[in-house]
């Protein structure tokens, strides 16, 4: 008899009818259909009015509007004692899911996959650092926490894991190309806090093309510039390949990020990359990763230094080490199912 595993997030699914489900987040898409394979999978999470780009292979989703049907159906899962739960993010809906869970003793697993500080306080200020500070503090007692950077933990026991959606098609075929013309590459969402329309500030005043792939099907963008382009990538899957194979260089503009999955495919392809220093972190000591500041003087230089130095860098870059998604899920594995 398999092992029972729910997993609970505050991501929002669409639901396009009875058996199609699609989400924006990587890791509900694949966290759920690789550990399917080892026990069986329910996902409980917010319904969305909003088409998603990535359908969710898996049979039991379930999907509520209100928090209160969305807490009764965890509630209802109690009668079985052998289930466990996986929280993926902390967030108000799983706070209050989390405390439901430790109110009856359920076995409970809490995935830290970003900074939720740096993030409440990107939307509120200090007031939001300090509501999150409350989440995490009564979230993170007596729970089990399994988490991308030991940062994450803020000093608390917990299991460290390497997330990956790398496969081996992305390591097959690896292209060069001529650095000599200077093309950008963002992959990612069209968010303030992606750092995405900073960018897009920065480069006004450039002569640097941009290629924008992102997987919101209804994308757009204001600013309006032939050096500029976006394409929207409804299924985001190993064939997004040739857009790293087309570009020199890519860039990552966040503000706050954990562990980018764009990163390391990146890298996987030899591709070098640029981030500005409020995510410097992210290099984790990596070959083939440059330190911007947030501006246009900054930028020309990192880009420069790296054009100058192409072949050595990407030489370099051939030394890494990458996780990849069997590694991860081995990794998540040993800890939730054995």
């Amino acid at each position: 008899m398999k092992n029972k595993l729910f997993i609970i997030t505050n991501e929002s699914i669409y639901k396009k009818d009875s058996k199609n489900f699609l989400c924006d987040n990587i890791d509900l898409k694949s966290i759920p259909e690789e550990l399917n394979n080892f026990c069986e999978i329910n996902i409980i999470a917010r319904s969305s009015n909003k088409l998603r780009s990535k359908t969710i292979e898996v049979e039991n989703i379930n999907v509520f509007r209100s928090i209160f049907s969305y807490l009764y159906f965890i509630f209802q899962s109690f009668k079985d004692n052998e289930v466990k739960y996986l929280i993926i993010s902390l967030s108000p809906y799983t706070f209050l899911a989390n405390i439901l869970l430790k109110l009856f003793s359920k076995k409970h697993y809490i995935y830290l996959r970003s900074d939720g500080y740096e993030e409440y306080k990107k939307i509120l200020g200090n007031f939001g650092k300090l509501i999150y500070h409350v989440i995490f503090k009564l979230s993170t007692f007596k729970a089990e926490l399994i988490a991308c950077r030991k940062h994450l933990l803020k000093n608390n026991k917990g299991n460290i894991v390497n997330p990956s959606q790398l496969n081996n098609n992305w390591f097959k075929n690896l292209k060069n190309i001529n650095p000599s013309e200077t093309k950008l590459l963002y992959v990612g969402r069209l968010r303030v806090e992606k750092g995405i329309f900073s960018l897009l500030n920065i480069l006004k005043k450039s002569n640097f093309s941009l290629t924008i792939v992102t997987s919101e099907v209804d994308a757009k963008l204001k600013e309006k510039n032939e050096k500029i382009k976006l394409i929207s990538f409804e299924n985001y899957n190993d064939s997004i390949i040739k857009f790293y194979d087309e570009h020199s260089i890519f860039i990552l503009p966040s503000y706050t990020e954990a562990h980018p999955q764009v990163l390391d495919e990146a890298l996987a392809r030899l591709r070098p990359v640029i981030v500005f220093k409020e995510i410097e972190h992210v290099n984790r000591n990596r070959e083939g990763i440059f330190i911007s500041e947030r501006n246009l003087k900054s930028l020309e230089q990192t880009i420069f230094y790296i054009n100058k130095n192409y072949e050595n860098i990407v030489d370099r870059i051939k030394l890494n080490s990458l996780p990849t998604k069997k590694s991860f899920i081995n990794e998540l594995k040993k800890i939730i199912l054995v």
